[in-house]
């Protein structure tokens, strides 16, 4: 989706007021028809299309018109989406899971961008204004303390996800992330693996700390190496997981495998080692966390936790719609802390280590420099 091609659209939109459906299809490709099914979450629509449907969406800030399908006496459900996230292919599969089950609960959708850190009070005090029922607030604004004091002085519910360490006074949805690193580090170890490089999430997010307090307990468990240089700091981004892997791969004595903190910069990973001439999985096992539609793309395809993201946004909308209800029931009831499953899935990336150094190894001295 090119940028000037939103632009453009967002200029159309501005001297007419608010986006249309039909705005959508065009930005996204596709016929309004389809929209209007990605929307309702019936039909068969292919994941790819959802995705394209789900990202002009979020580009165009498009509110579904909700009044010509409002049951008689049955008042829409105001729910603001409020994201700041980095990775496109996590966002996409969460707002595939968000516009889906929004559909089929008479919700109306208020969806609103920023940047973490950067005017996040205002942006959701904008957010709020449309007189919403409640809110979702997905990683990295599921830990912002400054989003979250917002929501609490308009008085109305929330719903963080992926958050790893949930406030107690609002509604959460997660998977345990320290059970799911810990299980992939143990898979690793299993594997044979000794050695194994850990790339951090940002420490922005609680789920970061959790993830890496997982991979700690396997290692100690099982007594494989903990020093102190296998730790390395990422940022949930691209690039931070290039530098994280150079940084690994660029130690005297590499580790054998690479657990990275999200999809995203495993895959970094994965470039950097066929970059230095390294075969993956042959000489380096990497292994990612999410399972985004970026672990099928990329080759070899990715062995990582499969957090059910679209699951989990679907579920968001679900529990805030029960607690709105609840309230207007005058039952105030207590925010719902949902735990779903998380999968180990593997795939081509990960493989025991080699017995043996590669006959490739000596090269990479200078190869790589």
């Amino acid at each position: 989706m090119s940028t000037a091609k939103v632009e453009t659209l967002h200029d159309e939109v501005e001297r007419r007021g608010q986006p249309t459906m039909a705005d959508v299809a065009k930005l996204a490709g596709v016929s309004a028809m389809t929209v209007s099914r990605v929307m309702n979450g019936k039909g068969l629509v292919r994941e790819s299309t959802r995705r394209k449907v789900a990202e002009a969406v979020a580009a165009l800030n498009y509110t579904p018109n909700q009044e010509a399908r409002n049951l008689a006496g049955s008042k829409p459900i105001r729910v603001g989406f409020l994201y700041s996230n980095p990775s496109a292919a996590y966002l996409s599969e969460f707002l595939v899971g968000l516009l889906n089950q929004s559909g089929l609960n008479n919700v109306q959708l208020f969806v609103e961008k920023c940047e973490a850190g950067e005017h996040e009070q205002d942006h959701a005090r904008r957010l709020i204004g449309n007189g919403l029922d409640g809110v979702i607030l997905p990683p990295p604004l599921c830990d912002s303390q400054a989003v979250l004091a917002c929501v609490r002085e308009a008085g109305i519910p929330a719903v963080v996800v992926a958050c790893g360490q949930p406030d107690p006074g609002v509604g959460a949805v997660s998977i345990d992330d320290f059970d799911a690193a810990y299980a992939m580090t143990r898979h690793l170890i299993a594997l044979g693996h000794q050695r194994i490089g850990f790339v951090v999430g940002h420490p922005n997010q609680s789920a970061s700390a959790r993830r890496l307090a997982g991979y700690r307990a396997a290692i100690a468990e099982k007594k494989a190496d903990d020093a102190a240089e296998l730790v390395v700091q990422g940022m949930f981004t691209y690039r931070s997981g290039l530098d994280a892997a150079e940084h690994l791969l660029g130690l005297p004595e590499r580790p054998t495998a690479i657990f990275c903190s999200n999809d995203d910069m495993a895959a970094a990973a994965v470039a950097v080692a066929h970059r230095l001439g390294l075969d993956v999985p042959g000489d380096l096992t990497v292994t990612g966390f999410d399972d985004t539609a970026l672990a099928t793309t990329i080759w070899p395809e990715l062995t990582t936790v499969r957090q059910p993201i679209a699951e989990m946004a679907r579920e968001a909308v679900q529990s805030l719609v029960r607690r709105v209800r609840a309230q207007r029931d005058g039952d105030a009831g207590d925010p719902e802390q949902v735990r779903m499953a998380f999968e180990l899935v593997r795939r081509q990336s990960d493989a025991a280590p080699r017995m043996r150094p590669s006959a490739r190894l000596p090269l990479l001295a200078t190869a790589g420099r």
